[in-house]
């Protein structure tokens, strides 16, 4: 491990090495790669040897068909997302002009911990002139507040596919459960639940129901975040976004006897009454936070 970075440290290290690195790292392709990065196969190639030159180190085994990472690759790979986000964060804020006035969105709870902290706080870093005012709430009730004009933006939940406006990934909600504890494996199965909801009744009940499962209300609250605690301390089961799922907990699959609950589409809403430069500007914003999940889902 010292000898690399003694190598790095010698010869800097180029953001265009290590935007090719992080492409081929993604892809397993040096072919998709330059597709991705809109470069030839050779010099996408080339750029990999150099970096491999310059830190002496093999980041990639060649297979039958495409690469895999060496373990020195691994140990590259978060270094590499964190320079090239500072880089392009950099570009992004001494580039745009900045906005000003007032901006409301509503989020879910279920990303409020995960997608979409870091992403605000740098786009309000960006604009010191904006004021935003985020609403943290289930997808009901920010559907209340952008017909009563107390929001501009809301990303819901469109688990019936009946909604209008702007899809921004599909992120299906699956049962998870404590890789340590496995609550799944008793009988009854302890649950968490949403109290006074629909959704729950209609869809995570339903799939528990239709299965056969013998379970159990063990914990009932009214945010994901509350799922998130039963579920790594072995208190219950619980129904949770997959790109939400806690360290040391898992997806529960068909394979376990536990389907899938919904395929929700995660859409943005507008408030119909107008726009602001502002408002674009925080559109834009959440298109990119959310542009890793609808890229992960497509492959």
């Amino acid at each position: 491990m010292y000898g690399l970075w003694v190598v790095a440290m010698q010869i800097p290290l180029e953001s265009d090495l290590m935007r090719s690195f992080l492409a081929v790292a993604d892809t397993g392709s040096v072919t998709a790669a330059a597709g991705r990065l809109l470069r030839t196969q050779s010099a996408v190639s080339l750029q990999i040897k150099r970096l491999e030159e310059v830190l002496g180190q093999p980041l990639f085994d060649r297979l039958a068909r495409g690469v895999a990472l060496t373990p020195r690759g691994e140990q590259l790979l978060p270094y590499a997302r964190r320079v090239v986000s500072l880089l392009d964060e950099a570009s992004i804020a001494l580039r745009e002009k900045p906005l000003t006035g007032p901006v409301r969105v509503g989020i879910p709870d279920e990303y409020s911990g995960t997608v979409l902290p870091r992403a605000l706080a740098a786009f309000d870093e960006r604009h010191e002139g904006l004021q935003v005012t985020v609403r943290c709430d289930h997808s009901e009730g920010q559907m209340r507040a952008l017909e009563n004009d107390e929001l501009d933006l809301a990303v819901i939940y469109d688990w019936s596919y009946v909604q209008d406006g702007e899809i921004l990934c599909i992120d299906p909600t699956v049962w998870v459960t404590s890789m340590t504890h496995a609550q799944h494996l008793r009988r009854p199965v302890p649950v968490g639940l949403y109290f006074r909801s629909d959704w729950c009744r209609d869809f995570a009940e339903a799939s528990l129901n239709k299965q056969g499962i013998d379970w159990r209300a063990a914990w009932t609250c009214d945010l994901a975040a509350g799922f998130r605690v039963a579920v790594q301390n072995g208190l219950a089961i619980a129904p949770l976004s997959r790109s939400t799922i806690p360290a040391g907990c898992r997806e529960l699959t068909a394979q376990d006897g536990f389907p899938i609950v919904d395929s929700a589409r995660v859409v943005l809403r507008r408030n119909p009454r107008g726009t602001s430069p502002a408002i674009e500007g925080m559109a834009d914003m959440l298109r990119e936070a959310f542009r890793p999940l609808a890229e992960a889902n497509r492959m």
